[in-house]
């Protein structure tokens, strides 16, 4: 009996350390990476379409159509980090047939395009085509938005002009804007 109650005695010193330490831990980094990120939001109207841009009748038979503002909203556009800016390039609204223009005659249309809602001001440019087509494609930064940012913009199009207030030439007649969000300096 006293060897049992001897080998039990030494087995509880040898155990005694194992339950001192019931328990550990060990620290697991968990990590990742979000990326810059810019995104326009869908706009309201996949074209704008200006119809008949002359006068069929009337003192101003063959000229320019007085055309309404036009305008087109970009909803939940955001960019995830600060310093971004929105830039705008606008070609005028030009003849597609491409062929010569006679003396009193043009074959471009110009507008005024803005884009609102992300920094301070809207970014604002004017297309000037000569009365053939030439140059018809103007460029704007806008200012800094300092901070990430979600929000609605708004093209808008107006004051629409013939060089020298001609006549149009007769066919289709097709312009383009192009709308970028990024980073400043990466546009």
């Amino acid at each position: 009996m006293k060897a049992i109650a001897a080998f039990a005695l030494v087995a509880a010193a040898f155990a005694a350390p194992a339950m001192a330490q019931s328990s550990d831990d060990a620290d697991v980094p968990i990590t990742g990476t979000v990326a810059q990120v810019c995104s326009l939001g869908a706009p309201s109207q996949a074209s704008i379409a200006l119809g008949q841009l002359i006068n069929t009748s009337g003192v101003r038979v063959g000229r320019l159509a007085a055309i309404p503002a036009q305008s087109v909203s970009l909803p939940n556009s955001f960019c995830n980090f600060a310093g971004s800016s929105v830039s705008v390039s606008a070609t005028a609204v030009i003849n597609t047939d491409g062929s010569a223009v006679q003396p009193g005659f043009s074959r471009a249309v110009n507008y005024v395009a803005g884009v609102a809602g992300w920094a301070s001001a809207p970014t604002t440019v004017a297309t000037s085509a000569t009365a053939n087509g030439g140059s018809p494609t103007a460029s704007a930064a806008g200012g800094v938005q300092p901070t990430p940012r979600l929000g609605d913009l708004t093209l808008s199009l107006n004051s629409f002009s013939v060089p020298s207030d001609a006549l149009l030439t007769s066919g289709a007649y097709a312009g383009q804007i192009t709308i970028t969000l990024g980073p400043v300096g990466g546009l």
